[in-house]
């Protein structure tokens, strides 16, 4: 199993309340702006706290209001993908890359620098300030600190958006990899039917609540 979501949360005039379960893979969350796309990656992540629900992932209970479960966000063991990438613009890529990677303990290391290194083509940008980075560059270190920090699933919000057509191609070709040689399992964000219909296992449409 992959993704079991059962929210709900009210923020501001706009109440979000979802229900799905995904298998493993890459499962696109798709609908218009207000829908609560990036507000359910956050309740996931444990950014937000649902007023009421459930969610687990890969069978890990992360949240539960009934049984008082609310995992703490250092504790979920995830990577998040964000649009604009995030890196710490006062580090180095390498310092960015291991960020994550020296706070977990040993044992929840599944991948080494030099791996993440082969795996995303970024060996020749360890030394480069964030501000020298393209967005493709940017986003493939933002990927490789995800996947360095021990994470057991992504959670990836529009990563693409910012990037032009090449970019956009080689980011989904590293998706891709992700997704079928890594199997981690993957929630994706986006509004662009193009990335739906590749990189997607499973849609979840979502409209607005009131």
């Amino acid at each position: 199993m992959g993704f079991e979501v059962d929210v709900e949360r009210r923020l501001g005039d706009t109440l979000i309340k979802q229900h799905f379960v995904a298998d493993r893979g890459l499962t696109a969350l798709f609908g218009p702006s207000g829908a609560g796309k990036t507000s359910i990656l956050n309740m996931i992540a444990g950014l937000i706290r649902p007023d009421a629900g459930r969610i687990a992932v890969d069978g890990q209970i992360l949240f539960d209001s009934e049984a008082k479960i609310d995992i703490p966000p250092e504790k979920r063991r995830l990577g998040y993908v964000f649009q604009d990438a995030r890196l710490f613009p006062h580090q180095r890529v390498r310092a960015n890359l291991l960020y994550g990677y020296r706070l977990i303990p040993p044992a929840e290391r599944w991948m080494t620098l030099d791996e993440a290194m082969g795996f995303l083509g970024i060996a020749h940008l360890l030394d480069r300030w964030p501000r020298t980075l393209s967005g493709g560059e940017a986003q493939r270190v933002a990927i490789g600190r995800a996947l360095l920090s021990g994470a057991r699933f992504l959670l990836m919000d529009e990563p693409l958006t910012s990037l032009d057509g090449q970019r956009r191609d080689e980011i989904m070709l590293v998706i891709e990899r992700i997704r079928d040689e890594m199997k981690l399992s993957i929630l994706y964000v986006t509004h662009d039917r193009d990335e739906v219909s590749r990189l997607a296992n499973a849609t979840i449409f979502l409209g607005r609540s009131g």
